[in-house]
């Protein structure tokens, strides 16, 4: 077998099998938010005051450097991308596979690596965003609630303890919580309709710490 087929057949397959699972879908938030962590890490870097009184121009300079170097890791993790790599693979195979009869050596390499290219571009980018369009938003969890408000269903108890409406995947969701221990010490209360806000939470046990919003 020689290897236009075979990056034809490998970038097939991977990509059948990435369809079928969703993987791909996760893989490219996965890449999408590698890229976000090493701007904004970037931009706080830049954005800080320059140490021992260093000119602006450096500053900037340095700000410049740091958005480069976010913009070349944010593309190093887009070609990671395993749905990347099976359609650059597809397109070299595709187009190796079309022209071997036409040319060969390095001439037919290099067209294979600029149809592999223009193929996950052109065709399999835009085709793979529109599907992703219509795939179901992963569910929240509890976990999503810290620092959001909540509602107090029932007034607190003398342990500080009460039911809390909280929402949740556009839906209202009642939750057993407890005040913060300062806040009892306090003497705060809490009364059914009162605005708390959800400091912690025990998914496992449906619980939550609240404070006084």
């Amino acid at each position: 077998m020689d290897p236009y087929t075979f990056c034809l057949l490998l970038g097939a397959l991977g990509l059948g099998a990435m369809a079928v699972s969703g993987v791909g879908h996760h893989g490219g938030q996965a890449g999408h938010a590698g890229g976000h962590v090493h701007l904004h890490a970037g931009a706080r870097h830049g954005a800080g005051p320059a140490r021992g009184g260093a000119p602006a121009s450096h500053t900037g300079a340095a700000t410049g450097h740091a958005a480069a170097g976010a913009t070349a890791s944010r593309a190093l993790w887009s070609l990671m991308s395993p749905r990347v790599l099976f359609s650059v693979l597809l397109g070299i195979g595709t187009t190796g596979v079309l022209l071997r009869n036409v040319t060969g050596g390095g001439v037919l390499l290099a067209a294979s690596l600029a149809g592999g290219a223009l193929f996950e571009l052109v065709i399999a980018r835009p085709v793979w965003n529109f599907a992703m369009r219509f795939a179901s938003k992963p569910a929240l969890t509890l976990e999503s609630c810290v620092m959001d408000p909540a509602t107090a269903v029932t007034s607190f108890d003398a342990h500080g303890q009460g039911l809390v409406a909280v929402e949740l995947d556009g839906q209202m969701v009642q939750v057993l919580a407890t005040l913060l221990p300062a806040e009892r010490a306090a003497g705060m209360t809490v009364r059914a309709g009162d605005r708390v806000r959800i400091d912690a939470v025990d998914a496992a046990q449906n619980r939550c710490t609240v404070s006084v919003d």
